[in-house]
């Protein structure tokens, strides 16, 4: 009867329950049930001797063991049964599918038209897409427990945007998930607050405008001695397109590798890129060669339009002279305003930016506290002023996710999925 009311309901369940995807595996499932089925035999041959009554089951006394047993026994049997029932009937968390060639292909063209430089990390192969019914847009993210994790704002033109959120917040919904969305700019923050997220602030990028960068004035006169001081170590500055790429793999690669050696650490993914050779050979690379040997490389990630350029991985070897990476930075800096670009963006400084008052939010006190004293972790500090030299204008980039106590565990999977496991996230690098 229960069965017929609810039938005329049944598009209103719309989650699919986890009836073939549970948590435990079969062999765990095997395994629970023959440690139920052991303790069973051996109390049935423990108390054979006992002849059985039904007083057996309500008779408590001091050394009623036998009782004891039976009732233990029906009491696990029932626990067992009531968490299969409920694991069976909670919602499916499928496993990510690697996205296919002809999606793969959609979000390329996507890529290649985006003039905002994040849209390549579409291109890491550790992400899974959502697009658009016009397949002009999408959402790329990851999945970390019941959190899906959107890398910034959507791709593709903005009249797209809300009804493609929603349909990832729908998406979201259908398997009980918890819809985040990281590193969002505060320009589009509208649209998030129609889907009922709540913002914490995770730091600044910095963005340099090319048309006004250069090494005149007094305010450059340090990064104008590091250039000196590496161009008279006899290193040269080149610009690669990625047609050639795939013949420099093996020189990036011990580059990489030497790097990753001497920082004592291993690679990130999902907001940052790591070496791989099918990633690397799609983007033109920037070289530091010197006595014919690269030294240091940085892959570009070039804008549509020549709005924006930017970089992602940027690696040199330990023997490399001091001042390497100014030296890097600031070629690429000319070298894109020789080509018409009109912004480089520097990436995120995080945790920095926060209010420093005494009627901050929390968040914000939290936050200042990390970036003074989080330096075991992460350089936060050093990093931030590194890129001022370059005197970037910094714009603030938020974490939007669902309101109340969620947040600890939406923060515990965001830096599990970026570093890779529990180790990467408690260790520096």
């Amino acid at each position: 009867m229960m069965l017929l009311l609810f039938l005329p309901c049944k598009a209103e369940f719309h989650r699919k329950t986890s009836l073939l995807s549970g948590r435990f595996t079969s062999a765990w499932a095997a395994l629970i049930f023959a440690v139920l089925m052991v303790s069973v035999l051996l109390g049935f041959f423990s108390y054979k001797h006992v002849e059985y009554s039904d007083q057996l089951w309500w008779r408590f006394a001091v050394n009623g063991d036998a009782p004891r047993f039976l009732r233990a026994t029906l009491g696990a049997s029932v626990l067992i049964l009531l968490y299969g029932i409920a694991r069976l009937m909670a919602p499916a968390s499928p496993k990510a599918a690697a996205a296919n060639t002809d999606t793969l292909q959609v979000v390329e063209s996507i890529v290649a038209r985006s003039p905002r430089t994040y849209a390549n990390l579409a291109l890491l192969g550790d992400k899974t897409f959502l697009l658009s019914e016009s397949r002009n847009s999408f959402i790329m993210y990851g999945v970390e427990g019941r959190s899906r994790i959107a890398m910034g704002d959507p791709i593709g033109p903005e009249e797209e945007w809300e009804e493609l959120l929603w349909k990832f917040r729908e998406l979201c919904d259908r398997y009980d998930g918890r819809p985040v969305f990281y590193q969002v700019d505060s320009e589009h923050l509208d649209f998030y607050v129609n889907l009922g997220m709540t913002f914490l602030k995770l730091g600044e990028e910095g963005r340099v405008s090319l048309q006004d960068f250069s090494l005149e004035g007094p305010s450059r006169k340090d990064l104008r001695y590091a250039h000196r001081k590496i161009e008279k170590e006899n290193c040269t500055f080149s610009v690669v397109p990625a047609q050639d790429v795939p013949d420099l793999l093996d020189a990036f690669r011990a580059v990489s590798d030497a790097w990753l050696s001497e920082k004592n650490t291993k690679e990130k993914g999902f907001s940052l890129g790591f070496f791989d050779a099918e990633y690397v050979r799609r983007f033109p690379a920037a070289l530091v060669s010197r006595a014919g040997e690269i030294i240091a490389f940085a892959n570009l990630w070039p804008g549509a339009e020549k709005e924006e350029l930017s970089i992602d991985l940027m690696r040199h070897l330990p023997s490399a002279p001091n001042g390497i990476m100014d030296y890097l930075f600031t070629e690429m800096m000319l070298w894109g305003r020789e080509q018409g670009y009109r912004w480089f963006s520097l990436g995120m400084a995080p945790m920095s930016g926060f209010e420093d008052r005494s009627l901050a939010p929390v968040w914000h006190k939290l936050g200042t506290f990390v970036f003074r004293h989080g330096e075991h972790f992460y350089n936060f500090q050093g990093l931030r002023q590194y890129k001022e030299k370059f005197e970037p204008q910094w714009h603030p980039r938020y974490l939007a996710c669902p309101r109340g106590l969620v947040l600890p565990r939406i923060l515990g999977n965001l830096a599990t999925l970026i570093s890779g496991g529990i180790k990467g996230v408690v260790t520096r690098g």
